[in-house]
């Protein structure tokens, strides 16, 4: 398969007409803290566990959708969700009790990407009249699974990342105003043989330089076209890579790439290393940030594309090396039905 026949390209971009976000307090204290719908200090958001806090994450966002958007659970035709606990338990104990058809989904941190791309096509191939996608990480969870037990004392590396306590929903629509979804690109694995687990955005890199040269490949497109290129997360260390890797493809992102691993946290001040990680990373920045200022036509075009490091924990114990994933795709201003009248 050739990037043009990957390429889904929307002949009636759909609209992503509400979204939500809420973070941490580690997050609300870093430069982007403001952007947030909803900020919570206490990160056990009321709960006995973290992976009950991770779920109450979850409810909390999707009822702030709901209510940002106007509508109720019944409104809503399918709900794609998921999170990095294993079996996306922390979306299934999070939505329960809201009766609404769900398909939990897991690509770590694409799955925002990943949701949105299968909400457009729910909504364009479907023809379902509405679709929400929901993502979540917590600091906490993450940890006890992925690494140790924070009273284990472990310390990390400086190429390690902080997995953000934080959550992004968004509505999509057949019809409706800015932001629109022009174009969307599935990813395809991409494994550079890294088995450092500390090391991710090194590990991730090589999928996004693949997505991301793809689909301005197959649109004819220069990254000059976009006001941002925006990957969540690679962080400090594979965004660097990102560049080079982008260099030897022919293109120059520098000057227009954001990433949002590297968005969310001061890293000297907060001491977060190479930046922040998880499903609710990028997700919770992309409806924080970027999509109020398309909605506006601060930004016009903004091409996400969100990484994720498919690592088993038991695996990188087996030696296995950690494949990574990265999911396109293009938010616009503009509907692009302009040009065609």
């Amino acid at each position: 398969m050739n990037e043009y026949e990957s390429l889904i390209r929307l002949r009636r971009p759909p609209s992503v007409t509400a979204w939500a976000s809420i973070a941490g307090k580690k997050e609300s204290e870093g430069p982007l803290g403001k952007c947030f719908d909803l900020t919570e200090a206490d990160s056990h958001f009321g709960q006995m566990t973290w992976e009950q806090a991770e779920s109450e994450l979850q409810r909390r966002t999707l009822n702030l959708l709901l209510e940002h958007g106007g509508c109720e659970a019944a409104d809503i035709a399918a709900l794609f969700a998921g999170d990095l606990i294993n079996q996306c338990s922390g979306s299934t104990y999070a939505l329960r009790g809201f009766d609404i058809p769900y398909y939990g989904i897991y690509g770590a941190c694409s799955t925002f990407a990943e949701g949105l791309e299968l909400g457009v096509m729910a909504v364009c191939g479907m023809e379902l009249p509405r679709a929400a996608v929901l993502t979540s990480s917590h600091f906490s969870s993450a940890e006890r699974q992925f690494r140790f037990p924070l009273s284990y004392g472990g310390q990390r590396t400086p190429n390690a990342q902080w997995t953000c306590t934080a959550a992004g929903a968004a509505l999509i629509e057949p019809q409706g105003g800015p932001p629109y979804i022009r174009g969307i690109l599935p990813g395809r694995i991409r494994d550079a043989g890294q088995t450092d687990a500390s090391n991710m955005g090194a590990a991730m890199a090589p999928a996004a330089a693949d997505t991301i040269a793809r689909y301005l490949s197959a649109t004819r497109t220069r990254p000059s076209d976009y006001d941002a290129i925006v990957t969540g997360d690679l962080g400090i260390v594979g965004s660097r890579l990102l560049l080079k890797l982008m260099e030897q493809n022919g293109y120059d992102l520098r000057g227009v790439h954001r990433d949002c691993g590297a968005m969310m946290f001061d890293c000297k001040r907060q001491d977060t290393h190479s930046g922040g990680s998880g499903c609710g990373c990028s997700a919770s920045i992309i409806c924080g940030y970027f999509l109020p200022k398309l909605r506006t036509g601060e930004l016009r075009h903004v091409l996400y594309a969100a990484t994720g490091a498919l690592l088993s924990p038991m695996l990188c114990q087996q030696g296995e090396s950690i494949p990574g994933i990265c999911h396109a795709v293009h938010f616009s201003y503009e509907s692009g039905k302009e040009k065609r009248k």
